[in-house]
């Protein structure tokens, strides 16, 4: 890709955030409408996962795919694609009439975000190779999609105060329209056809060791963790996974080189990115439950009490990537994991009708743990990874991404499912008649609809009881899995840059030499423990490589 002048990486910049913006404002807008959902289209508590988790499910499988196929046949192409379908996607999802024709048009979008995310960063470090100015624009690149993520209530409720449940969609429609017009515009082409050679055995089985786990775990809830389903399921996803390696391993252009996952700024930054966004995506999606059902607050109001962790998102996202230059990943990354998993704690500690400003502390605590975790870990990915392979590096950054919100949302929301049901079904409830006792262990939307018609305050204190004390346990599982994350990665990633920066970030040779040339993906990150050790302090008076 030609040298672009200032002005033009920063209209780039700007263009591949609005993109990423877009598709993560649909991760949550979605969540303000799932009572409308529940109550429009009878959708259950299962329903509303699927309807969530398909987009997830569809993105986490492909992301791979989509990165080294935008790598090999051009970034550009594959964001104006990407684009084009999600914008036609989201007008189908407004006229959608059931829970399960949307749960279709929710994998199709999926598909669609998966073509432009991982090539929103590896647009970014093609524009941007220099690793200081990388650094900050995917700081702004963390904080602009981490703020699509969390406004994306705020912007549902907006829309569910004055039009339907379709609106999420639709507004969807013109967002992404303008991405498409800019990155027409403004990003120029840039693909690396030798380096990023198709690799068709890695493709399908990565995809498929993605797809497989996740939809396993979705559905084990519901068919038992022990069931033979659910075991084959985990069987076969450990299968393609080993296969994946096996086929990776052998191949002289591989997808990407697994032996990349020996070295921490890559392996446990990615697993420090997945348990961020488990946990957002887990508590969007209770948190929005809580309030209206709960508390009975409108779409709107709910929105804009969710609206203090998008703007500590993006505080945190910023902050992270400048401290991280400082005191290094590791401190930073650990103290964001350690702040998601005390929020979580706290929420758990709290009382049914908790006093808005505590709830706004709580939120505080989450958002701006996640801005240092995922922001100075995504630096961390991109940094072990040379420019030809930026659309795999970012798909891997974004496969975890999704995974993670998919699990989050998954594991949460099927521990909140179960213990609901379970003491709803201990409660007055058991008095009623079956098929009105299992609508209301199935949707919280359905029980409170029976205790109002019915003008009984037991029942009603039965569903708030039972929804609090499984939001708790679910809070509960959320922190427990943060504090673990937070051990881990303190104790597995790299402090600060090492003075040489990481070998692999090179395409010349480190010792110079004007007759050697430059090493292949593979041998640099092969060789990286020994080139540069990725826990290595800088030295007196040298500051961290950019």
């Amino acid at each position: 890709m030609p040298a672009l002048t200032p002005r033009r990486r920063l209209l780039v910049l700007a263009t591949v955030c609005l993109a990423a913006f877009a598709i993560n404002l649909d991760t949550t807008i979605v969540n303000v409408a799932l009572p409308d959902l529940s109550r429009q289209l009878d959708a259950t508590t299962r329903d509303l996962q699927w309807i969530v988790d398909g987009y997830n499910l569809a993105f986490a499988a492909l992301v791979l795919t989509a990165g080294s196929l935008g790598d090999r046949f051009g970034r550009r192409p594959a964001l104006l694609l990407g684009l084009a379908g999600f914008a036609a996607t989201s007008a189908l999802g407004a006229a959608a009439g059931s829970p399960a024709a949307l749960v279709a048009v929710r994998f199709v979008m999926g598909a669609c975000a998966a073509a432009i995310f991982p090539t929103t960063l590896s647009v970014i470090t093609n524009t941007f190779p220099d690793r200081r100015s990388r650094a900050k624009a995917v700081g702004v690149w963390g904080a602009v999609t981490g703020l699509g993520v969390a406004v994306g209530p705020v912007a549902g409720g907006l829309l569910l105060a004055h039009f339907g449940w379709p609106s999420v969609f639709l507004a969807l429609v013109p967002v992404t329209l303008v991405a498409l017009v800019a990155a027409w515009a403004w990003v120029p082409e840039s693909s690396s056809p030798a380096s990023a050679r198709l690799d068709v055995p890695g493709l399908v089985t990565s995809s498929a060791a993605v797809g497989v786990l996740v939809y396993t775990i979705i559905e084990a809830p519901s068919r038992g963790w022990g069931a033979p389903a659910t075991v084959a399921g985990f069987a076969a996803a450990v299968a393609l996974t080993a296969a994946f390696i096996v086929i990776e391993r052998g191949r002289a252009h591989p997808m990407i080189d697994v032996t990349l996952f020996r070295t921490p700024a890559f392996s446990a930054a990615s697993g420090s990115v997945t348990l961020a966004f488990f946990a957002l995506f887990g508590f969007i999606f209770l948190v929005t439950q809580y309030f209206q059902f709960i508390r009975g607050y409108g779409t709107l109001s709910t929105g804009v009490r969710v609206l203090p962790v998008a703007l500590t998102i993006a505080v945190g996202s910023l902050g992270g990537v400048a401290l991280a230059t400082r005191v290094g990943t590791r401190a930073v990354v650990t103290a964001g994991l350690a702040l998601l998993g005390t929020s979580f704690a706290w929420i758990a500690a709290s009382s049914t009708f908790a006093p808005y400003p505590q709830v706004v502390g709580q939120m505080v605590l989450l958002g701006l743990g996640l801005g240092l975790t995922t922001a100075p870990a995504t630096e961390s990915i991109l940094s072990v990874l040379p420019p030809a392979k930026a659309g795999v590096g970012s798909a891997v950054n974004d496969a975890t991404r999704e995974a993670g919100g998919t699990l989050g949302v998954a594991v949460l929301g099927s521990v909140f499912t179960s213990l609901y049901a379970s003491r709803l079904a201990d409660g007055p409830f058991a008095g009623l008649p079956s098929r009105t006792a299992d609508a209301a262990e199935s949707s919280v939307a359905s029980a409170l609809g029976t205790a109002a018609s019915l003008g009984r305050g037991d029942l009603l204190a039965a569903v708030q009881t039972s929804f609090m004390d499984a939001f708790h346990l679910a809070c509960l599982v959320g922190a427990g899995v943060c504090l673990i994350g937070a051990v881990v990665a303190r104790l597995a990633l790299p402090g600060r840059a090492p003075a040489a920066g990481p070998a692999v970030v090179r395409t010349h040779p480190v010792v110079p030499d004007p007759v050697r040339t430059a090493p292949t993906a593979a041998a640099a990150s092969r060789s990286l423990p020994t080139r540069a050790a990725p826990d290595a302090e800088p030295g007196p008076g040298r500051g961290p490589a950019h």
